[in-house]
C-alpha cells in the first residue's frame, strides 16, 4: 500500500468511525462504497496497526472485532474531517485541555493538516524546537510518521538528517516521560528552509490554541490584512 493510500485510507476510517462503531465488514462494505476496495485481510492488518498504537479500539462482539475511536481522538480530530461532521445550531468551541491528554497526539493531529511530503521535516523540526534536543524516531512514530514514510523520505537526499548515535546518550537520558528504545536513531534538521519554519509555526499556534482557552479573544472572521 503506497503512503498515499495509507493517507487516504487513513482519514476515511476516522470519518467512519466519527460517532459509531463498526465490524471489520461493515468498514469494509463503507469503505467500498466510498471507492476504497482494499483486500479484507490488508483491512484486517491496518485496524490492528492503528490499535496497537491506540488510534483505534478493538472490542470482541463475538463473532466479530469492533472498531472505534478513542474519546481522546474524536477530541482531536483535524478540521477536514469535523467539517463533514457540523453540529448544526451549536458552536464548534476547542476542547477543554486535559492534563493527562498526551502532548504527541496533538500534534499528530496538527500535522494531519500538513502536506505529506512536508511532515517529516515539519514534525523533526517542532519536536527539536520545543524539546530542544533531536527528534526520536519513536517520537516520530508517536506523532504519526509510519516507517514506511520515513525510510521513503529518506532515500532522496533531504535538510533532516540522522545523528550519530554518539551523540545522543545526555538526549536519551533525559527523556522519561516515554520509553526511547536505546537503539532508537533521532534527526535533526540541516537548515530549515522557509515553508517548514512556516508550518512550523502553525502546529505550534495550533498547539497553544488546543491547551489554552482564547474564547473573547479570537476573530469571528478571519481577517485577510490588517491595513484599510
Amino acid at each position: 500500500m503506497s503512503v498515499q493510500m495509507e493517507e487516504k485510507l487513513n482519514l476515511k476510517l476516522f470519518e467512519l468511525l466519527e460517532g459509531r462503531q463498526l465490524s471489520i465488514s461493515g468498514l469494509s462494505r463503507e469503505l467500498k462504497a466510498g471507492g476504497i476496495d482494499e483486500h479484507r485481510l490488508i483491512l484486517t492488518g491496518y485496524l490492528r496497526a492503528l490499535r496497537d498504537l491506540n488510534i483505534l479500539e478493538e472490542f470482541e462482539v463475538p463473532p466479530s472485532k469492533i472498531y472505534a475511536l478513542p474519546e481522546k481522538i474524536k477530541e482531536s480530530l483535524p478540521e477536514k474531517i469535523e467539517e463533514s461532521f457540523p453540529e448544526k445550531g451549536k458552536e464548534r468551541k476547542p476542547p477543554e485541555p486535559s492534563d493527562s491528554e498526551d502532548i504527541y497526539s496533538i500534534f499528530r493531529t496538527q500535522l494531519l493538516k500538513i502536506d505529506l511530503d512536508l511532515r517529516i521535516p515539519v514534525g523533526v523540526y517542532v519536536v527539536s524546537r520545543l524539546f530542544e534536543r533531536p527528534c526520536f524516531r519513536r517520537e516520530l512514530k508517536l506523532i504519526g510518521i509510519t516507517q514506511k514514510h520515513l525510510d521513503q523520505y529518506l532515500e532522496k537526499p533531504g535538510i533532516v538528517c540522522e545523528l550519530p548515535d554518539s551523540h545522543l546518550k545526555k538526549a536519551r537520558s533525559d527523556i522519561t516521560r516515554i520509553e526511547i528504545p536505546p537503539d532508537d536513531p533521532a534527526y535533526e534538521i540541516r537548515e530549515p528552509r522557509e515553508e517548514v519554519t512556516r508550518l512550523a509555526n502553525e502546529v505550534l499556534a495550533g498547539l497553544i490554541k488546543h491547551r489554552i482557552d482564547l474564547e473573547g479573544l479570537l476573530a469571528k472572521s478571519k481577517q485577510t490584512t490588517l491595513l484599510p
